[in-house]
């Protein structure tokens, strides 16, 4: 298999960290690592470059850490604000292409219709951006820019979700359960990515306790946190109290799987 290697773009949960109007001491944290934009990742394999959602800080990930890289396809998890907000920021991606290439399940599509009818209009307003979509389904794989991509069902509390396995490595965000057919997929591998929101439970998402459970169960060589709040502490102190292969991630962090 060829070499990957993934940037954590954001790890931060929908209200980012620190968090609007929050006094708390991890909102007021001096540590970088603290600072979290919202959920977001980039995958580089082959020369080509697939982005994980793309939510409302897009613009802000990208001129931090892709400013002159291009991108060849965008994956969706899910249709909530904080994966998909950033979309419309894609048009200096859709140049030299007749649309850009979207891959994600139909409730997504619909809702990108929705959201931004002016992007899908026989005649649209020179400049916007152009959308290739192309619907996936669960365990089914398919090919992005080349990549080979299967996509994972996991559930977002009520909603029906994926994540995605590229190879040697999976990507999980916004799970509260993680069904036995995606943990059986998934057991043994090398690295995972996957949500802990916090320590305490939570609805939608997995709190650290659950995360490190499925973590433990899978058994990847790697594990690492992303989709944090501000419910899970400090970093600095975060690491010492996790398994030696798991780690939290951080914005801007790139990890090699070769």
């Amino acid at each position: 298999m060829p070499e990957m290697r993934l940037t954590f773009l954001g790890t931060g949960t929908s209200t980012g960290v620190p968090q609007l109007r929050c006094d708390c001491p991890v909102c007021h944290s001096t540590d970088p690592c603290d600072h979290r934009l919202r959920c977001s990742a980039l995958l580089e394999s082959e020369g080509k470059n697939l982005l994980i959602d793309c939510g409302p800080d897009f613009r802000q990930q990208m001129l931090r850490f892709h400013r002159h890289g291009d991108l060849d396809a965008l994956l969706i998890t899910h249709h909530h604000y904080d994966h998909v907000g950033g979309t419309d920021d894609l048009r200096p991606y859709c140049k030299g292409k007749e649309a850009f290439p979207v891959y994600c399940q139909p409730v997504v599509a619909d809702d990108m219709r929705r959201r931004m009818p002016y992007c899908f209009e026989e005649h649209p307003y020179p400049g916007v951006p152009r959308y290739d979509i192309h619907l996936i389904s669960p365990l089914h794989p398919f090919h992005a820019a080349g990549i080979e991509v299967m996509p994972l069902p996991v559930n977002h509390y009520k909603l029906d979700i994926v994540g995605f396995r590229f190879g040697r490595l999976a990507y999980i965000t916004d799970a509260k359960t993680v069904p036995q057919i995606t943990i059986d997929t998934l057991r043994g591998i090398d690295t995972l990515v996957i949500n802990a929101l916090r320590i305490e439970e939570h609805i939608s998402h997995l709190s650290l306790k659950e995360s490190l459970a499925i973590i433990e169960e899978i058994s990847p060589r790697m594990a690492y946190l992303t989709h944090m709040s501000h419910g899970i502490g400090f970093e600095a102190d975060l690491i010492p109290r996790l398994p030696e292969n798991v780690l939290p991630a951080h914005d801007g962090m790139t990890i090699t799987i070769a």
